[in-house]
């Protein structure tokens, strides 16, 4: 029988008191000062008015009283929690404890000591650590700090919502991402301590809300209206250029989808075909280069040719679907490791081809080192996308035109993506994911099957190299290798693939903008974010090896029968689970 005696030997009362003090406390520390010189990022010496770290604290104080307000059985906010479990508390309480605590330190490495800490410091170090001793006061999960770790029983199923509610729970939850996803990003990378701050308060809250049930209830309720959820999840993303003053926010935004949608490609033959292609990118190489060829370009080796978008993008798609069979039609016979070895040396072949290409060690094609810069800016209909334009009384830039341009094709990938995926071929994909064996005895032509979807990802990969020769004005061979310092590279491919969630649709798109913008903001890792990001992989691994998005069937795969309840999604046809369930 698990111990569910608390680690502070507390009442129940005195420990929701503590919560609730705590958060109230935090909540008023924001408003005085926490140094007393501006020096430090967000200018924290103003009383009355919280910046930066202190916006960060107050959120987190809120929620965490939020929270504390089930524990006094207010009316109706029972349903924040409805697992009925005390993880919640805790990991909402860690937020706040988190926040406070980090900026107490850097205010003191930065500045050169404590003593640089004002009185509202020292308040927030205090208060923020009373809700963490409360939620340790409050009966333990179990046996063991693993506990703490283990996703909790899933509540029963909430009664069904009727009328405009979950349309409006659906709006509110995708403008509540809109807006942690705009203030982040407009965050400068001067002020990492102000990111690092907030991605505390991101991880903490989103553990306590996958804990108390609340992100399993929001994926099933936009699974039940999925047309509806996926257009709002557009809408909100084509609003996010008209929330930004800055252009540069845009750029970021369509590298983004850029690197989202070669992501989405990838998970085609990653995620649903179980292929490990180690040298993607390269297909994003040929899409790129064979659109900067067409398009008008000087120093194109035909130079004076410029071809519509339309056109460039369908030469794109054809140069990289073409190499993907005449890399997929001799390889594809082979499986795991030796496939893995073979696309790395592809990708490296592709690389060092074009930089030869330059008319003394190869053909004149590719101008070698230099690629081909000075790429124009697209025209369709008239309408110049290198150009300011006014819309609805904002003035949306360069890269902002771009945005809304990518946000098309990313939207017309999803589409793809998800009838592939819900197609004939796309179950023929998951039977060869699983046992490849076992699917050739049933009658599937696993060498055909696999083509296609090598075929498929490729031309999608092409397809945004189109789009990203437009944004970056010009191509060189550097970006397209297994491994770099910046994405995208085959390897932050494969990484946004898994941390996200193989087989789905959402996964790689959130991966790719976490494994994008992190090292944006975090200057100080780009020389480790390698090893940065082998550390998350490996503890996403341990905790989470479904990813961040998880597909039902590879939850079911990942952990024990009994132990997981798992929401309906799109990803998975209901009767291929209930076959699933039954065998596991």
């Amino acid at each position: 029988m698990a111990d569910t005696t608390p680690l502070i030997p507390l009442p129940r009362s005195a420990a929701r008191l503590l919560i609730a003090a705590g958060a109230v406390a935090t909540i008023a520390s924001t408003f005085m000062s926490w140094t007393w010189t501006p020096d430090f990022p967000g200018d924290l010496t103003v009383y009355g008015y919280p910046a930066g770290l202190q916006v960060i604290a107050l959120v987190a104080g809120l929620l965490t009283l939020l929270f504390s307000l089930t524990l006094w059985n207010v009316r109706g906010l029972r349903r924040l929690n409805p697992t009925g479990a005390t993880t919640p508390y805790l990991f909402i309480a860690l937020s706040g404890f988190a926040v406070c605590w980090y900026t107490a330190l850097a205010i003191a490495v930065d500045l050169g000591g404590l003593v640089n800490l004002d009185p509202g410091g020292y308040v927030a170090v205090v208060a923020s650590a009373l809700p963490v001793l409360g939620a340790l006061a409050l009966p333990r999960p179990g046996n063991g700090a693993r506990h703490y770790f283990t996703k909790p029983e899933q509540p029963a199923p909430a009664r069904p919502l009727t009328g405009w509610t979950p349309y409006a729970i659906i709006i509110a939850g995708i403008a509540l991402g809109l807006l942690a996803f705009t203030y982040g990003i407009g965050i400068s990378p001067d002020e990492s301590e102000t990111f690092i701050g907030f991605s505390l308060l991101v991880l903490f809250a989103a553990w306590a809300l996958v804990h108390a049930g609340q992100l399993d209830r929001f994926s099933a309720l936009c699974a039940q209206h999925k047309g509806f959820a996926t257009t709002a999840a557009f809408v909100a993303a084509a609003i996010f250029p008209f929330t930004q003053s800055d252009d540069h926010n845009a750029n970021l935004g369509v590298n983004i989808l850029i690197f989202g949608t070669v992501a989405l490609g990838l998970n085609i033959v990653v995620g649903l075909t179980g292929l490990l292609d180690l040298g993607y990118v390269a297909f994003l190489g040929v899409g790129a280069y064979a659109a900067a060829l067409v398009s008008g370009s000087e120093y194109s080796r035909f130079a004076g040719t410029q071809f519509p978008f339309w056109a460039a993008a369908l030469v794109g798609m054809a140069a990289s679907l073409v190499f993907g069979v005449l890399i997929g039609a001799p390889t594809l016979r082979l499986r795991g490791d030796y496939l893995a070895i073979v696309t790395i040396g592809f990708g490296e072949i592709f690389r060092i081809a074009v930089n030869n290409m330059d008319g003394t060690s190869g053909p004149d094609i590719t101008n070698g080192p230099d690629g081909i810069p000075a790429i124009p800016d697209l025209k369709i209909l008239g309408f110049d996308f290198g150009d300011q334009h006014a819309v609805a009384g904002a003035t949306l830039g360069r890269f902002a035109n771009y945005f809304f341009l990518m946000l098309l094709i990313t939207a017309l990938v999803v589409l793809v993506f998800t009838r592939a995926a819900n197609s004939r071929i796309g179950r023929a994909w998951i039977a060869i994911r699983e046992d490849e064996t076992a699917a050739v005895a049933m009658g599937i032509n696993g060498f055909r099957v696999k083509l296609v979807a090598f075929a498929l990802g490729a031309s999608l990969a092409g397809l945004a190299g189109t789009v990203s020769a437009h944004v970056t004005y010009n191509v060189v061979p550097t970006p397209y290798q297994f491994a770099g310092s910046t994405p995208p590279n085959s390897a932050f491919l494969l990484a946004a693939v898994v941390l996200g969630g193989m087989g789905t649709v959402s996964g790689p798109l959130i991966g790719a903008a976490l494994l994008y913008l992190l090292p944006e903001k975090l200057t100080f890792l780009q020389q480790y974010e390698l090893l940065a990001f082998g550390l998350a992989l490996v503890i996403l691994m341990r905790f989470r090896p479904e990813g961040l998005i998880a597909n039902r069937r590879r939850q079911l795969e990942f952990h024990e029968t009994g132990q997981l309840d798992v929401p309906d999604s799109p990803e998975l046809p209901d009767s291929t689970v209930g076959v699933t369930k039954a065998g596991a």
